[in-house]
C-alpha cells in the first residue's frame, strides 16, 4: 500500500487531498471518488497534481479542505 498527497486545482481554489492505494491507477480512481464524496456538486478542475507517494501498512482515503489566506 502506498499514501499519495495530491492538490486538486478548480475554479474555486485548491483542495488538498490524501490517498490510500496499491496502485497509481487506483491512487487517481480514488482522487474522483473521494471528490465526489466530499462535494455536494464535483468543481470543474483543471488539473490533478500528485505531490508525494510513500509507502505505508493498509489505510483509507480521505480529502482534507482547502485553506485560503
Amino acid at each position: 500500500m502506498y499514501i499519495y498527497r495530491f492538490e486538486i486545482i478548480h475554479e474555486k481554489g485548491t483542495t488538498p487531498t490524501v490517498i490510500v492505494a496499491e496502485t497509481d491507477e487506483q491512487a487517481f480512481n480514488l482522487v474522483d471518488v473521494e471528490l465526489e464524496k466530499y462535494f455536494l456538486t464535483l468543481p470543474d478542475y483543471q488539473e490533478i497534481v500528485l505531490f508525494e507517494k510513500k509507502r505505508i501498512g493498509k489505510g483509507g482515503g480521505f480529502v482534507l479542505p482547502a485553506f485560503t489566506n
